[in-house]
């Protein structure tokens, strides 16, 4: 999300890889740490067991530590953390509509920049209306389906514009992002049938919706 938020970045070649590799050390630590408690508490067999019965699987650890209110405070810190998700997504997606918009790839109002806030407006409600309308898409399970599928998309396809970059523009070797490509690939077949041709459908419309504002673009 650093990189979309490039343009409202002071010196983003210094700043975004930075940012980027901070961020994925950070996060893995904390990953490693929740999966290290979850599995001490549970066991390898609890905890695979929790994961496939309910959605959070961290109140099951919860729970089994007999810790009073402590349920509450992990449910608590979920919804915050998904708080914290959801405004990424906004601020992240929104920038890549504006990106579009500017290129001719959705309509134009998504490009206007707010003068006092000197951020896309249009755009950001866009997201936020989309992200909204989500919720109300089968359940839970359904919905991070759909998520993990289409975003694993954004990013094969972002992997694959880094693959024709030239050698004066690459940061890294070729081959790093050949490889990322063909990890997103291998784990968006992993989802079900059903989000699988959801996906496939958006991406459609979405294909024909390009073509449409390019066309009226051109006319």
């Amino acid at each position: 999300r650093v990189a979309t938020l490039g343009e409202e970045v002071r010196e983003p070649e210094r700043v975004i890889p930075r940012a980027v590799v901070t961020t994925v050390l950070v996060v893995a630590l904390i990953y490693a740490a929740v999966a290290g408690a979850a599995l001490s508490v549970l066991g390898a067999e609890g905890f695979a067991e929790a994961t496939s019965r309910t959605a959070a699987p961290l109140d099951a650890v919860a729970r089994a530590l007999e810790v009073p209110y402590l349920p509450a405070l992990v449910t608590i810190a979920a919804v915050t953390a998904m708080a914290g998700v959801l405004l990424n997504l906004v601020l992240g997606l929104s920038r890549v509509l504006l990106a579009m918009g500017r290129r001719g790839d959705a309509p134009a109002a998504v490009a206007r920049i707010d003068a006092t806030r000197n951020s896309p407006v249009v755009a950001v409600w866009c997201c936020g209306l989309w992200i909204a309308g989500l919720t109300f898409v089968g359940d839970v399970r359904t919905t991070w389906s759909f998520s993990a599928f289409t975003v694993l998309i954004y990013y094969a396809l972002t992997n694959a514009a880094a693959l024709r970059l030239d050698e004066t523009q690459r940061r890294f070797p070729r081959w790093i992002a050949a490889l990322a490509l063909m990890g997103c690939l291998g784990l968006g077949v992993q989802v079900e049938s059903a989000t699988w041709g959801a996906g496939l459908g958006l991406l459609a419309i979405g294909l024909l919706g390009r073509a449409a504002f390019r066309r009226r673009g051109s006319a």
